[in-house]
């Protein structure tokens, strides 16, 4: 008989604290709108190599808190059937359901069946307003110094002061670094790391959104903001769901979310649009800028997993990068990231698909025209 019971998440929300109280559990400031409701059946099909004694699978249980609810879960597995152990991780909490096959023979499917609902969140910056802690809390540790994969190292501290030269304010110097990173690195998914790797993205000038991210996240370090790389699920048909986001903590905002690469490429299927006018070419770039410098996280993206570089719990034989879609590991040694935008990767050890139905039309807001 096929394993299938449901939980229902009832996480508590992030907590609503006194204006000016630093911490990173400070419920999202953003303002909610566009709510759209999601019925999601997500697949991750898992392929050990021949004769592994052990696989072990993390699958992300997406949060509900102030910004996104989820709901009505339902697991289940083929052709193993057996029931997941629900985990935290200590670092950032991210949940996950913990699943480990005896001697799997062939691939395991799990499927994982929610309900989210997930709003446009705007923040609305207003520069002027952010301030410079003296001293952050200890519990922003994690998110201002070097983890194996957002390194902050002198080649990073020396391109950010060929960035940013002179302090001038804080959204002012974030946004510098967000700007340059946009004028200066090329997405491609065939030369990605895969993994928010920041010296990566400095010494290839190449990525995607995790390596534009992990970069983000080790200027704004080096800067002295806490920084964090966020995953999460696109709500659309695509070759690979997962799609991160940069997250800083500005006060009095809390944490603000930020998507560098995704307007890279809005803006720049805005300026080679040649049926517009320059007027026109201005106008929708600057209006896409501005939204992007105030914080923006759109309706079609559904949080994951916060953060790099951490334990897994249970334990996995090494910390995790960052969890895209899942992690897993054979007899103790990860298995690959996939990626198929990668053409020359044929064959993946695990692969994830979707299928899902919104409660109403929703245009991606990132797409034009």
């Amino acid at each position: 008989m096929r394993a299938l019971f449901f939980i229902t998440l009832c996480l508590l929300p992030s907590i609503a604290l006194a204006e000016g109280t630093l911490d990173p559990a400070l419920a999202s400031q953003a303002k909610r709108s566009s709510p759209v409701t999601y019925e999601v059946e997500l697949a991750a099909i898992v392929t050990a190599p021949y004769h592994t004694k052990t696989l072990k699978v993390w699958l992300p249980i997406p949060p509900s808190d102030e910004t996104q609810t989820v709901e009505s879960l339902a697991w289940s597995t083929f052709p193993t059937e057996i029931e997941p152990t629900l985990t935290t991780e200590k670092v950032h909490g991210n949940r996950f359901a913990y699943y480990e096959f005896d001697h799997p023979q062939g691939a395991q499917i799990i499927r994982h069946r929610f309900r989210a609902t997930t709003h446009d969140l705007h923040w609305n910056i207003e520069p002027a307003k952010i301030t410079m802690p003296t001293d952050w809390p200890e519990s922003f540790a994690a998110y201002l110094k070097s983890d194996q994969t957002v390194v902050v190292n002198d080649q990073i501290r020396q391109q950010l002061q060929s960035i940013v030269p002179t302090r001038k304010s804080p959204a002012a110097d974030l946004t510098s670094v967000m700007l340059w990173t946009q004028q200066t690195l090329k997405y491609d998914h065939g030369k990605a790391s895969l993994a928010a790797s920041s010296l990566h993205a400095l010494e290839t000038k190449t990525g995607h959104c995790s390596d534009y991210h992990g970069l983000c996240s080790a200027f704004g370090r080096a800067l002295g903001y806490p920084t964090r790389v966020t995953y999460g699920i696109n709500m659309f048909p695509k070759n690979s769901p997962s799609h991160c986001k940069l997250e800083a903590y500005l006060p009095p905002y809390g944490w603000v979310s930020f998507d560098v690469s995704e307007t890279q490429k809005l803006v720049q299927a805005i300026e080679k649009d040649q049926k517009l006018s320059d007027d026109e070419r201005t106008r929708l770039t600057t209006a896409a800028l501005d939204r992007f410098k105030s914080g923006f996280r759109d309706n079609t993206w559904l949080l994951q997993t916060r953060g790099t570089g951490y334990d897994l719990a249970p334990p996995a034989a090494k910390k995790a990068n960052v969890v895209r879609t899942l992690y897993a590991e054979a007899d103790g040694v990860a298995l690959p990231e996939p990626d198929p935008a990668d053409a020359s990767q044929v064959k993946f050890a695990w692969q994830v698909g979707m299928k899902i139905k919104a409660d109403r039309p929703v245009k991606y807001p990132f797409s034009y025209p």
